[in-house]
């Protein structure tokens, strides 16, 4: 059998975690509860790029998609392709996300995205080219959550993928992303 870190028990987990916890039941919450000091700044980091960031939330999910892909996270892409379709993305633009490298088939936008993306997850440091160009379209503050965003997805992906996060089961997956 392969190593793997496990999950806790809800039950171990001190009051404030086990409430969050239980209030979303997703597993990457309950990986991170195996660290308790970082796992209240890590959900208000999360918080502050999917819930009170000014980029929006259909661009986001194309950046995050292809990280999740470039990094190969199996849990981030699974996640991530159920709230992308939430935010208008289409099977298509989804495939393409997939399986084109570089991206070049989506609008300019989109393949810009995934361009940045690309770099960033590949090179760590975003080409001279490409930061020109998000901050053109977006602005400092836009290419600025643009790249904190796909930083943080980077930084997701490892976690999970380092740590052997599975996707839940007993149905969990299908209740979070009801629509």
């Amino acid at each position: 059998m392969s190593p793997y870190i496990p999950l806790p028990s809800i039950e171990s987990l001190p009051q404030e975690i086990k409430e969050i916890v239980k209030a979303f039941p997703l597993n990457i919450f309950l990986m991170s509860a195996n660290a308790p000091a970082s796992f209240k700044g890590l959900g208000e980091l999360a918080r502050s790029i999917l819930f009170e960031s000014e980029f929006d939330p259909r661009k986001r999910e194309i950046a995050v998609l292809r990280v999740a892909h470039v990094t190969r996270a199996i849990y981030e892409w699974t996640h991530h392709v159920a709230v992308a379709k939430l935010y208008g993305l289409t099977d298509n633009e989804i495939e393409k996300i997939k399986t084109e490298d570089p991206v070049i088939s989506l609008e300019d936008e989109g393949n810009l995205l995934c361009r940045v993306a690309d770099e960033i997850s590949r090179n760590v440091r975003l080409s001279d080219e490409a930061l020109t160009q998000a901050l053109s379209r977006y602005g400092v503050r836009g290419a600025t959550e643009l790249i904190l965003c796909i930083s943080y997805f980077n930084m997701v992906s490892r976690f999970l993928e380092s740590t052997r996060v599975e996707l839940e089961k007993d149905g969990v997956f299908d209740m979070i992303h009801k629509t």
